[in-house]
């Protein structure tokens, strides 16, 4: 199984609306992350934008609909389509969800959450080996944002997703806007999250924005908040080299008001080494 070195940048989605952007010329980052599904296809334009757009830059192919914390196992297809993909494409690394999204009969559509128990980090972990044996490399995985827990739970997220990396091997990707979000929905210091989650294990991070109220929902249409820059800002000096990412999947601005946060990114992260070795 190939492991995952580690790798530093900043990094933007690649959405329809700036394919034009990526083929025309240079854009100011140091990768791309997809959505694996919309290419997951025999051929087409967007698949031909992908590999124009690989020749350039790295790719991260981050998928929705693994289901890795499926009862029923893992779509045999799902998978094998996947990696056609990946050696396609030759990405950075392969990512999906901490999550479920089907039944053996019904695809949700939705990342679904998972009891925090010894049960269900088992499963978990003999799906994430069927996974990385089939594409031949470790993955990561995103913490996921939630609104609901389970009166089962044994642990806390935090906790299985350190004992999920260390039985499996696969790596991390953290979501900062998730672990706010999260944070907001259900009461607990987001930066106990941090304090538990190995870093050395981490390889990427998201920024995102979400929708506000009495339920804080993850809808990445929006800016990165200011209480999430400032989670970011915590975060940032405690991980190794990282590719850190701003994701945006509706009400998508123009390109240079998504690289402008992409530099607040940047300037967040410069900062705070400067200050961890002075």
């Amino acid at each position: 199984m190939t492991n995952i070195t580690a790798f530093g940048g900043f990094g933007l989605g690649l959405r329809r609306d700036h394919y034009r952007d990526f083929l025309a010329g240079d854009v100011a980052v140091d990768f791309v992350e997809v959505i694996s599904e919309n290419f997951m296809v025999d051929g087409g334009r967007p698949l031909r934008v992908l590999e124009q757009v690989r020749a350039k830059l790295p790719v991260i192919l981050h998928g929705v609909s693994m289901s890795i914390g499926s009862a029923h196992g893992l779509d045999a297809d799902h998978l094998a389509r996947l990696k056609l993909l990946a050696d396609r494409i030759e990405p950075l690394w392969v990512s999906d969800h901490l999550c479920w999204t089907r039944t053996s009969a019904h695809n949700s559509h939705d990342l679904l959450p998972l009891p925090l128990t010894g049960a269900a980090i088992d499963m978990v972990c003999d799906n994430i080996d069927h996974a990385q044996e089939t594409l031949g490399r470790a993955m990561l995985f995103e913490n996921p944002s939630s609104y609901l827990t389970f009166p089962e739970d044994e642990m806390t997220e935090w906790e299985f997703l350190a004992e999920m990396s260390r039985r499996t091997g696969c790596y991390l990707l953290l979501d900062i806007n998730n672990i706010y979000v999260s944070a907001c929905n259900h009461g607990f210091d987001p930066l106990a999250y941090i304090a538990g989650m190995p870093a050395d294990r981490v390889r990427q991070v998201h920024l995102a924005g979400h929708t506000p109220g009495d339920i804080v929902i993850d809808t990445h249409d929006r800016s990165v908040c200011d209480a999430v820059w400032n989670l970011y800002a915590s975060t940032i000096a405690k991980l190794g080299q990282v590719a850190v990412m701003i994701e945006r999947d509706d009400a998508i601005p123009p390109l240079p008001d998504l690289l402008a946060e992409l530099d607040h990114a940047r300037m967040i992260a410069a900062t705070a080494h400067v200050e961890m070795v002075a």
